[in-house]
């Protein structure tokens, strides 16, 4: 779903068949980082945790010649871009699902806006502070539903005690750091209370096509368990 919604905004932002400048922080097992490889881009993925990188190195090895000269993996923390990158050295910058594990992201935001070239992208995956409580909620945990309404840290389902952004604070920020909120998006309004083990329905393609329409449909996105953001550098 995160990439459909990624494709959209680079098409409509960048010429068809210019290779873009990529660069994925927190980039795990480099899963959207080598599809971007695949299709043309100069990707740099930057990850601070070994296994990861290892995973994604290994991931890299397996793909053709041309692939895995498109693609460099750098170990090191996202919140020290400016030691590695120049500033403005990349059309599109990633940050998913590495905010919430961030009990300060605005320094990290402001060091991505930076690696950003004038009019460049830059796509965030974060949990969704506005709608904490739905999970809880639907599951019958009342105490816990009503605790959720008036904070943003939560624990996942790794067992983590982790944070969550409101949509209102994230565009704040954007616009302080020089990459306003060009389009927003909402990830897994219906299925996010699925159970881990839960098995693919047979429809899958029906499920994706229902979650695509209520993420970029108010108000269903608001309530989404993830926010992806995706701001323009000015």
């Amino acid at each position: 779903m995160v990439a459909r919604q990624l494709d959209e905004q680079i098409s409509g932002r960048f010429p068809v068949g210019q290779r873009l400048r990529v660069l994925d922080v927190g980039m795990g097992r480099g899963t959207q980082a080598l599809r971007l490889a695949r299709a043309g881009h100069q990707v740099t993925g930057l990850e601070q945790d070994p296994r990861m990188v290892a995973a994604a190195q290994e991931s890299l090895a397996g793909e053709p010649e041309g692939i895995r000269k498109r693609m460099r993996i750098i170990e090191g923390d996202g919140r020290d871009t400016g030691v590695h990158f120049l500033p403005g050295a990349f059309d599109v910058v990633l940050c998913h699902g590495v905010l919430m594990y961030v009990e300060e992201p605005d320094p990290l935001l402001a060091g991505l806006a930076r690696m950003l070239a004038h009019g460049g992208l830059l796509s965030l995956l974060v949990r969704n502070g506005d709608a904490l409580a739905l999970r809880p909620g639907l599951s019958g945990a009342w105490a816990d539903a009503l605790t959720a309404f008036d904070t943003t840290a939560y624990r996942n389902r790794l067992g983590l005690d982790v944070r969550a952004d409101r949509l209102k604070d994230l565009t704040s920020t954007l616009a302080g750091i020089g990459a306003p909120l060009h389009a927003w998006y909402g990830v897994g309004v219906f299925t996010d209370s699925a159970a881990d083990d839960a098995e693919v329905p047979g429809d899958a393609r029906t499920l994706l096509a229902v979650e695509e329409r209520a993420g970029r449909t108010d108000p269903y996105r608001g309530v989404a368990a993830l926010l992806h953001l995706c701001g323009v550098r000015g």
